[in-house]
């Protein structure tokens, strides 16, 4: 999904440069429809569930110096209106990319799915202080502190673990949040999040402090929401 530019959250190849270090990153500066936003003032409506249809998986990680990434094994999907997307790997930024309210939260988990069409639909759900997450324990007793190619761990995630109960989102049409920053991408915002302990958030935090893009003008598109409690100003 990407070329080979190297780019980062650094000054020199970060965010605000991500346009101009490529053409093929032309619309991280272009582009009217981009990830990640503030999540406010959402439109309240009924809206169709995702129905989660998430299995076990092997833990395939890898640090690929921008993130720590786990790609799964087939068989996860989602499905939305008729329309199924296969997840393909998950994962973390610290802290959150998206806002809610103006405010961001201590990290975020992002779900990559892919339909037959190469459409995307992207799940994001927030990680918030609170107790240590289990679920998690497998990939963090891991985590590779330096960029290393992919290597399967001891154990397996249970991913729908990985969810909270309630399946409330916020809803829009954006992008890729790291470059070519591909517009066209379905993003589903889980509106509640999931507990993680402060020691976790730390030990990801040492390792990528401040991976996360800047949010972007919502401008002419449509924030919606099924939730009671999404947030307003």
């Amino acid at each position: 999904m990407a070329s080979h530019t190297h780019w980062s959250y650094g000054s020199d190849t970060g965010p605000d440069r991500w346009g101009s270090l490529d053409p093929a990153y032309s619309f991280c500066s272009l582009g009217k429809k981009q990830s990640p936003i503030d999540l406010v003032n959402a439109e309240p409506r009924p809206l169709p569930e995702i129905e989660f249809d998430y299995k076990t998986s092997a833990i395939n990680i890898v640090n690929h110096g921008n993130s720590i990434q786990i790609n799964v094994d087939p068989g996860s999907s989602i499905t939305v209106e008729r329309a199924s997307y296969q997840l393909v790997q998950f994962h973390f930024h610290h802290h959150s990319e998206h806002k809610v309210a103006g405010q961001y939260q201590p990290m975020e988990m992002h779900f990559v799915h892919s339909n037959d069409k190469d459409e995307l639909a992207v799940v994001g759900v927030f990680l918030i202080a609170g107790q240590a997450n289990a679920a998690l324990a497998p990939i963090w007793q891991n985590l590779p502190e330096q960029p290393a190619p992919e290597k399967t761990l001891p154990g397996t995630v249970d991913l729908a673990a990985l969810l909270p109960k309630r399946r409330t989102t916020w809803r829009y049409s954006g992008s890729l949040t790291t470059p070519p920053c591909s517009e066209g991408v379905s993003w589903f915002v889980m509106t509640d999040g999931v507990e993680v302990s402060t020691e976790q958030i730390a030990k990801f935090g040492a390792i990528y402090p401040n991976n996360f893009r800047p949010v972007q003008p919502l401008n002419d598109r449509m924030l919606v929401s099924d939730s009671e409690h999404s947030w307003t100003t």
